[in-house]
């Protein structure tokens, strides 16, 4: 797949107008329809006038080839936490607001259950032995300070998987960070839950947290790996077509 062309076939081409001369001629040509301007990202010649103009350092960045492709992955990565974190949210604020009816649901849920035990010997449903049941049992077991703590958690997790997203969907190396410290700390409670009790959904959740921390790690150069930090924006700048043109612009031409 072409990501440039995906790009501007989605949002438009990026063309830029620098007040360098030389630059400036090295980023237009003359076309049957006029002036023709050079897209930053696929690097074709589009004609019509330029969608930003002024001194090159002031040039908007546009992400091309690889780094699209890593910024694509970064925004689904961002959507899944946006995901969880709104589950998260929203079983909080149902604990909240059933928290004061606890004890009409559990007589309700007590009542209902032996109605249910004939349908489920007819489907093979171990009723007793659920995941769910159990799980509704021990909720409404729990004392009001321990659900406020769950509560409290729960939000607050929440509130960290938005963090988590907004850094990743804005591309920010801070949220990239964020992303896999947060992360790795929970993979030993993953780990865990599996060993537990394992299921293919925790399988899956597991695998696919594991890929996100090591590609964030290797592909981002996270925490010095492969040379950290400035081998990152040194690799940003060498993919930047404005960055090449701007080089080839500045290099002494050759004498006869």
């Amino acid at each position: 797949m072409d990501w440039n062309l995906r790009a501007c076939s989605r949002i438009g081409h990026a063309t830029y107008a620098p007040d360098e001369p030389e630059l400036r001629a090295r980023l237009t040509i003359a076309s049957p329809a006029g002036p023709a301007w050079r897209c930053l990202r696929c690097g074709a010649f589009v004609p019509g006038e330029p969608r930003g103009a002024g001194p090159a350092d002031e040039a908007p960045e546009v992400p091309r080839g690889r780094l699209l492709r890593d910024r694509t992955i970064m925004r689904l990565l961002a959507v899944e936490r946006a995901f969880k974190g709104t589950l998260l949210i929203l079983v909080a604020l149902l604990i909240v607001k059933y928290e004061g009816r606890r004890d009409a649901i559990a007589e309700a849920f007590h009542a209902d259950i032996p109605l249910l035990r004939p349908f489920a010997d007819q489907i093979g449903w171990n009723i007793d032995a659920s995941w769910l049941v159990r799980t509704i049992q021990d909720a409404l077991g729990f004392s009001q300070n321990t659900l406020h703590w769950i509560v409290a958690a729960m939000l607050a997790y929440g509130a960290l998987q938005f963090a988590e997203a907004a850094g990743l969907w804005r591309v920010k190396r801070w949220g990239e960070y964020l992303a896999v410290v947060a992360t790795s700390a929970f993979l030993p409670l993953e780990v865990y839950e599996i060993v537990d009790k394992f299921t293919v959904l925790r399988l899956s959740a597991l695998t696919v947290n594991i890929a996100a921390v090591v590609w964030l790690l290797w592909s981002k150069r996270l925490f010095g790996i492969r040379g950290g930090g400035a081998a990152y924006h040194a690799e940003h700048a060498e993919e930047s077509l404005l960055t090449v043109e701007r080089a080839a612009a500045s290099r002494p031409s050759p004498t006869r």
